[in-house]
């Protein structure tokens, strides 16, 4: 078990959004699902909390009721080797009732923010040239969804 991982609060979705994440992520699964019972302030055999993992990583998910929401303070950030997987994240998670934002930042259906980013982003942004760096920090801030070919034309002065 890895030492940290997200605990994510949800009104009564935990189990829906499991699943909703499991399908997207590959090495991806739902590891196990608890039940409220008697005593318990929702009805018996209501889902409680899913432990489920996202490409290897931990994750649980609670059924607690509509006292919390989720806010872009918190967000996770996936890493995307490429163009074809920015795409496959951003439309997965913004679809479908999603809300897409700047930057590659968006809210999912169920409310909790990701950001889709290239793995170069970092390397892009800080060029040593000031100039190449300030014209593809700019096309950015243009963005929702990143499209690496357009940041790359940016930074190199080639965009249309």
């Amino acid at each position: 078990m890895q030492p940290i991982s997200p605990f994510l609060w949800f009104d009564t979705q935990a189990e829906d959004a499991a699943q909703f994440y499991v399908s997207i992520f590959p090495n991806s699964r739902i590891l196990s699902t608890s039940y409220y019972s008697e005593g318990a302030p929702y009805p018996v055999g209501t889902v409680m909390v899913v432990q489920f993992e996202l490409n290897g990583v931990l994750f649980q998910a609670l059924n607690g009721g509509p006292h919390f929401q989720f806010s872009p303070a918190v967000s996770f950030a996936i890493s995307a080797r490429d163009q074809a997987e920015i795409d496959h994240y951003w439309n997965a998670l913004s679809g479908d009732g999603g809300t897409p934002g700047q930057c590659g930042w968006l809210d999912d259906k169920f409310g909790l923010s990701w950001q889709v980013i290239p793995a170069q982003l970092g390397e892009i942004l800080s060029d040593p040239d000031p100039e190449k760096a300030g014209r593809a920090t700019g096309a950015l801030m243009g963005m929702t969804k990143i499209v690496i070919a357009e940041l790359e034309a940016a930074r190199d002065g080639t965009a249309a």
